[in-house]
């Protein structure tokens, strides 16, 4: 069936209106799949055809990265990668910790095959660290804990315990795309989406708000076509967004959850990389009751918080055993080597190093990082979306677009690519508005000053086309928008503000101040 749909879809893309109105599956294909060109394969299954054009430009723009990787002294013209969220902030911190001699234990439990939902020490170390840092109002336990490694396998054996083949789990978009990959590859589970925009509208007081009137409907308009929804995910700090739900809104989507008898997957694998003291984060593992404690489940792991991707960890609290079992069973797909355990349940328990070494250092780098970016953004004239969480500025594109579809989005992208900057689209999210783009900032000052550079070069090809486009988000504290002196126009006349922005931009890019001073003239 799947592949079916593929072969008869065509290029895609379009608008907003033509993506909304194809049928709810025909959607999920088109946000990962590239059937102009699709030939079946002899030598593969029906699922392995699939798997095989599984791709999207996020995959398409990593694999580019990682062909042509910059690198200061061995390739300095290569590819700025600015797409994959990581932290490139903390290498110094984290190798000296996971180097120091109390990480090196080579016993015999750790060769050899443990309990498939983790070594105990580990899951007991886990529920300590989450009861701390998620303020749980009793102690968490540890039967409670699954590892695995990492969160995309755990959205993977979610998937595949919670739904059939063909149902659903509800979203609101934009989300990070790779939870497509993970719920459908194994457990052929679709997406149904609650489309968020960047209007202010209705019940909603900023930007890409989610509100239970957006779930409610997404969640109507897919029964409506007959398709089962079984779960809601919610991203908790938000990816790409960077939002954080207040404890109410959290209360009002778990009741939303309860009232229809979905499960919850909670998401909160950017609690602890929340770089501003004006923004307080709650976890759901820290209200004082759960609507529905049965049908919620949370995850989390190391490879944001502390800065190590590479190591592939990741671990579930639910208080259903049956759901627990259920996962455990697929752990033997995505266990954790023993070695590494150890090396995590070290790491969690260095409580006096974590608050006052780690978390100061990365919350002050990732707050540095933050402001310059959108510093320069704001000298750029490019309007954002401002958050204090996460790696990443929400940032609108849209008046460098000629037509406002994701044909034209994702030509800006290539754009960009061509010029040594990898970024990710609104499409990979599966954005409702084409031009909206993500940047990741937790990298080091002069990569990020490098690829301004490049990116620069980029906007310069890519004239502004729409100086007033419609559907652009309201000028708020939420959305930072430059007045309207400072923003291109199309018709490309030169006025004093635009005058300004270039005398700005030359001055930042340039070393004549440095090399001409005060002291040279006299």
């Amino acid at each position: 069936q799947a592949l079916s749909e593929i072969a008869g879809m065509g290029g895609g893309g379009g608008s907003l209106q033509e993506m909304r109105a194809r049928p709810l599956t025909e959607r999920n294909m088109h946000g990962f799949c590239n059937p102009s060109n699709f030939q079946r394969s002899p030598y593969l299954s029906a699922r392995g055809n699939v798997a095989n054009i599984f791709r999207g430009s996020a995959e398409e723009g990593y694999k580019a990265y990682h062909a042509d990787k910059y690198d200061e002294d061995n390739n300095p013209n290569g590819i700025i990668n600015f797409g994959t969220s990581e932290n490139k902030l903390c290498f110094d911190l984290m190798s000296k910790r996971l180097t120091q001699t109390d990480m090196n234990l080579m016993e015999p439990p750790l060769l050899q095959y443990p309990d498939w939902k983790g070594h105990m020490f580990l899951r007991e170390e886990v529920a300590r660290f989450l009861t701390y840092y998620c303020k749980a109002p009793a102690p968490l336990k540890a039967e409670n804990v699954i590892v695995l490694n990492g969160c995309g396998s755990l959205f993977s054996a979610l998937a595949t315990v919670l739904c059939d083949p063909g149902e659903a789990v509800l979203i609101a978009t934009p989300f990070y795309g790779g939870i497509t990959q993970s719920v459908f590859l194994y457990g052929n589970v679709k997406l149904v989406y609650a489309y968020l925009d960047s209007k202010i509208t209705g019940t909603s007081t900023r930007p890409f708000q989610l509100t239970v009137e957006k779930l409610e409907k997404a969640l109507q308009d897919a029964r409506a076509e007959g398709v089962t929804v079984r779960a809601l995910i919610l991203l908790n700090p938000q990816n790409p967004l960077g939002d954080i739900y207040s404890l109410s809104e959290l209360r009002d989507y778990l009741e939303f959850a309860k009232r229809h008898e979905l499960h919850v997957i909670v998401d909160e694998i950017y609690m602890l990389s929340v770089f501003d003291e004006s923004a307080t984060f709650h976890s759901v593992l820290g209200m004082d009751r759960l609507p529905d404690p049965q049908r919620t489940h949370v995850m989390w792991g190391i490879s944001k918080d502390f800065a190590v991707s590479g190591i592939r960890f990741g671990t579930l609290y639910t208080e259903n055993q049956d759901v627990a079992n259920a996962v455990a069973s697929l752990c033997y797909f995505h266990g954790v080597c023993g070695p590494v355990q150890h090396k995590v349940a070290q790491l969690l328990r260095d409580r006096d190093w974590i608050n006052q070494v780690y978390l100061r250092a990365n919350h002050a780098r990732l707050k540095a990082a933050h402001t310059y970016v959108t510093d320069e953004l704001k000298t750029l004239g490019v309007p954002f979306l401002n958050r204090n969480a996460g790696f990443f500025v929400w940032i609108d594109f849209r008046k460098y677009l000629r037509t406002g579809t994701f044909e034209e989005e994702m030509l800006l992208w290539r754009r960009f690519l061509d010029n040594k900057v990898l970024l990710s689209c609104g499409k990979a999210f599966e954005c409702s508005e084409p031009g909206w783009f993500r940047i990741i900032f937790a990298d080091k000052t002069h990569r990020l000053q490098l690829g301004r550079e490049q990116e620069i070069l980029a906007e310069e090809k890519e004239q502004p086309c729409q100086s007033d486009q419609d559907g652009k988000a309201d000028s708020t504290d939420e959305v930072i928008f430059l007045s309207r002196h400072q923003e291109p126009t199309c018709a490309g006349s030169s006025n004093l503000g635009d005058l300004i922005g270039l005398l700005q931009q030359q001055m930042r890019s340039s070393d004549w101040l440095q090399k001409n001073t005060a002291e040279q003239f006299a």
